[in-house]
């Protein structure tokens, strides 16, 4: 693994992380966290298949580390890599080739694309049907997901609940496990059936973080991707650090024709344009409608494109945000609030725009062959 420069903003919030976890108050590994490792560790020996969830974006950070401990064990190891849509694809290509080079099982997955968990689906089949080849007798094929917190285990066990019993034609309710874009909202392990003729089963887990968190270019990541609660380091440090990495990559530059047109309000995915009288029924306060968008990723490329410091200096790259931070309050609505409130709504809005990869595809991790 070969990792980008160290910013100064990157390694303060790492190491806030740290310290975090080190208080012997500290909110994310609480009883019930706990209760889950014990839940999970008994569990572990007596599942057919782990499926080790990861994000794709963070593939060695959001490493499940409680497996450590069960390393070899005697279920049948997969990493998935979920969130596929939100990274960088020819890193993903690169991570993918990194895990089949040290012999490890491994798929990538978009769990809100019914396509593509359908594919997952039948590639987990046929896993299923290898492990009857060589002799598993049972009729039940049990899958247990893992993972740290907010890496998407919830939705991908839900989608894999849903087009399974559809596949199957089977009837009844189906049964749904808790979603939230917030982590430790899973607190129980629950059971989902995901396929017939042989019955399969997947078993949704809370995300779990060891007891402390040591490594603070990991925990920096971690907190960036949503893993590890905002209130923890705060969204505007958070989005200052986004700006950072998307200051100092090339993704920005994808955004150049942009700047051509002042009038271009339509979807930016399929480049088409609207009405004014359109427009006019959007509404300015909601930050995820296309024309909001493609203003935010114009006044984002405009100012790097004009600014005249070392975007390699820790000291510039502050300033540089921070003109971004005063320009992006006109273009996402924010400008009649307080200096202080203004600065975290814009925060919050632009950490939402990255997270759900309005901003670009991006891989926190390069992978070395």
């Amino acid at each position: 693994m070969t990792t980008a420069k160290s910013w100064k903003i990157g390694r303060e919030i790492g190491e806030a992380v740290v310290k975090a976890s080190s208080n012997p108050n500290r909110r994310w590994y609480g009883p019930h966290m706990a209760a889950s490792v014990r839940a999970i560790s008994e569990r572990i020996p007596l599942v057919d298949f782990v499926l080790e969830i990861r994000d794709a974006r963070t593939p060695l950070s959001s490493e499940y580390e409680l497996l450590r401990k069960f390393s070899p064990f005697s279920s049948k190891r997969i990493v998935v890599l979920n969130k596929m849509e939100l990274a960088d694809p020819l890193e993903l290509k690169k991570w993918m080739a990194y895990f089949q080079g040290r012999n490890f099982l491994s798929y990538a997955v978009n769990s809100h694309n019914k396509e593509c968990v359908k594919n997952f689906l039948n590639f987990l089949q046929s896993q299923v049907r290898e492990l009857h080849k060589s002799g598993h007798s049972g009729h039940t094929t049990t899958m247990m997901l893992l993972g740290v917190p907010n890496v998407g285990k919830s939705a991908l066990a839900n989608s894999l609940h849903q087009i399974g019993r559809i596949s199957a034609a089977e009837k009844g309710k189906l049964k749904h496990t808790t979603v939230s874009s917030q982590p430790g909202d899973t607190k129980d392990i629950m059971s989902l059936k995901i396929g017939s003729h042989p019955n399969v089963y997947v078993l949704d887990t809370p995300g779990v973080f060891p007891p402390k968190l040591l490594d603070a270019e990991i925990c920096s990541k971690l907190a960036l991707t949503g893993a590890i609660p905002d209130d923890i380091i705060g969204e505007t440090e958070l989005a200052r650090f986004c700006l950072t990495l998307l200051n100092s990559s090339h993704e920005y530059k994808k955004w150049a024709n942009l700047c051509k047109s002042q009038d271009v309000t339509g979807s930016l995915s399929n480049e088409s344009s609207t009405s004014s009288a359109q427009r006019k029924r959007q509404y300015p306060t909601d930050h995820t409608q296309d024309f909001i968008v493609y203003d935010v990723r114009r006044v984002l490329y405009e100012t790097i494109s004009v600014f005249n410091g070392n975007l390699e200096d820790d000291i510039s790259m502050g300033e540089l945000v921070e003109t971004q931070f005063a320009a992006l309050r006109t273009v996402l609505r924010v400008t009649e609030e307080a200096s202080q409130f203004a600065d975290l709504r814009v925060a919050s809005k632009i950490l939402n725009l990255y997270r759900t990869g309005r901003l670009g595809h991006y891989t926190l991790e390069h992978a070395s062959c």
